[in-house]
C-alpha cells in the first residue's frame, strides 16, 4: 500500500529531526513532486514551529546571561590590545581582522609584542601556536558534551573556544544544565565583544601614551582573575603553585613561551600521580 500523506510526513520529519516528528492536516506531497522538495517543506515546518522558536529564544537568553561577565572582562582588555596594536603599527582594519581570524587574546598580545620587537612571521606563528596548544586540552574536555552535535555547529563552536568561554561552558556542562546552543551563543557573544572592543581600541590608540593606565598589564590581570576563579579546592591550589614554580624555573632555560605549556603538563601530571598514590 503506498504511504498516506500523514505517514509520509511522519517518516520525513523523523529523518530530519529524530524524535520530533510532526503531523500536518492535508497532503504534503503533490503528484510527481520531488522528494527533496518534501524534505525542504518538512524541515521548514519543524524550524518554524512555535516550540522550536521558543527553544531558540531560550537558548539565546541563557547564552547571553552566561556571556555578559566575559564581555565585561573583554571590553577593557580588548581596548588595551587595540591601543597596543596601534602603537605597534597596525591600523584599525588590520586589528579587527586579527581579532576575527585569530580570536585568542594571549596569542594576539604576544604577536603584537613580537611585531614591535621586529620578529619575523615564522617566529610569531610558531610561538603563538605553542601558546595556543592548550586549546587542544580545552576542546577535548568539551568534546564529551558535544557528541550529537552536527559538524557545522561543531566548527562554529570550535572557532569560539577561549579560556573564558571554556570556563563558563564547561562548568555548566558539568552541572548537566547546559546544551550546545546556549554554549554557542556564549562563544560568539564573547567574540563580538572582543572584536568590537579591539577595533575601538585601535581607533582610540592615538589618544593614549604608551603604557598609560597600566594597559600593558591588562592580559596578566585577566589571567590572574581566571586562576582565582578556578581555585575551588586544595588540589587546585597545589596544582597552581607547582605550575607557577615549574614555569619560573623552566623560563630560565627554555626560550619563548613553550615553558608555560610544559609547566602546566608537569603540574597536572604530578598532582594526578600524587592523588593516585594517596588513594
Amino acid at each position: 500500500m503506498p504511504p498516506t500523506a500523514k505517514t509520509d510526513t511522519l517518516v520525513v520529519a523523523n529523518v530530519l529531526r529524530p524524535g520530533k516528528a510532526i503531523v500536518v492536516n492535508g497532503p504534503i506531497r503533490g503528484p510527481g513532486q520531488p522528494i527533496f522538495q518534501v524534505l525542504m517543506k518538512c524541515n521548514k515546518m519543524v524550524s518554524d514551529s512555535p516550540k522550536n522558536r521558543q527553544n531558540v529564544k531560550a537558548s539565546i537568553l541563557q547564552g547571553l546571561a552566561a556571556a555578559w561577565p566575559i564581555c565585561l572582562g573583554y571590553i577593557p582588555i580588548g581596548l588595551a590590545f587595540g591601543v597596543l596594536a596601534q602603537k605597534a603599527g597596525l591600523n584599525p582594519v588590520e586589528i579587527m581582522l586579527m581579532s576575527i581570524l585569530v580570536f585568542a587574546g594571549s596569542a594576539q598580545f604576544i604577536a603584537v609584542s613580537m611585531l614591535s620587537a621586529g620578529a619575523g612571521a615564522a617566529a610569531i606563528i610558531v610561538t603563538t601556536f605553542a601558546v595556543n596548544l592548550r586549546h587542544f586540552l580545552m576542546s577535548s574536555s568539551l568534546a564529551v558534551f558535544l557528541g550529537d552535535t552536527t559538524r557545522k555547529k561543531l566548527s562554529l563552536f570550535a572557532y569560539g573556544v577561549t579560556d573564558e568561554s571554556f570556563a563558563v561552558n564547561h562548568a555548566r556542562f558539568s552541572q548537566k544544565t547546559w546544551g550546545p546552543d546556549p554554549a554557542l551563543v556564549v562563544n560568539h557573544t564573547a567574540n563580538v565583544a572582543w572584536v568590537a572592543s579591539t577595533l575601538i581600541g585601535g581607533y582610540s590608540g592615538k589618544f593614549f601614551p604608551e603604557g598609560a593606565f597600566g594597559i600593558d598589564y591588562a592580559l596578566t590581570a585577566m589571567f590572574i582573575c581566571l586562576l582565582i576563579f578556578q581555585l575551588k579546592g586544595r588540589i587546585y591550589v597545589i596544582t597552581a603553585i607547582i605550575s607557577g614554580l615549574a614555569a619560573a624555573v623552566l623560563s630560565l632555560s627554555i626560550p619563548g613561551s613553550s615553558y608555560i605549556v610544559l609547566a602546566s603538563i608537569f603540574a597536572a601530571t604530578t598532582v594526578l600521580g600524587i592523588r593516585k598514590w594517596i588513594q
